[in-house]
């Protein structure tokens, strides 16, 4: 084989499958910020045809009579989804991580994903 072919195959596959590879890497990695969130799970489901991942939503309430403000987020973990299933309608409280950047929705639709939650009431 010439030595062009194996540059042009370097340069148009492996090269972009390994800059992919690494900026999925590191936008699941490091998180852009964390935090924690408190309020009632309002749904939590599995998600997707190929990439099943857990989503939910958590209903913030600040005070009474004022509508809840809504959090989507995503939970890669199965016994984390566990907790906030079992969870739903109960108080509790969520840790986060942001993760900017994330490509596509295989590991989650939002870029909140949950990495901890306990039943507050």
């Amino acid at each position: 084989m010439k030595k062009w072919v194996l540059w042009t195959v370097l340069l148009v596959v492996i090269l972009p499958v390994t800059g992919f590879g690494l900026w999925t890497w590191g936008a699941l990695k490091y998180s852009y910020s964390s935090g924690e969130r408190s309020g009632y799970v309002q749904k939590i489901s599995k998600k997707g045809w190929i990439c099943k991942t857990w989503e939910g939503e958590l209903a913030m309430v600040t005070m009474p009579g004022v509508p809840p403000q809504l959090f989507a987020f995503s939970v890669p973990d199965d016994a984390i989804a566990k907790v906030l299933t079992d969870a739903a309608g109960k108080r509790v409280s969520i840790h986060y991580e942001q993760k900017k950047g994330v490509p596509g929705t295989c590991f989650g639709e939002t870029e909140y994903f949950v990495t901890g939650a306990r039943v507050v009431e």
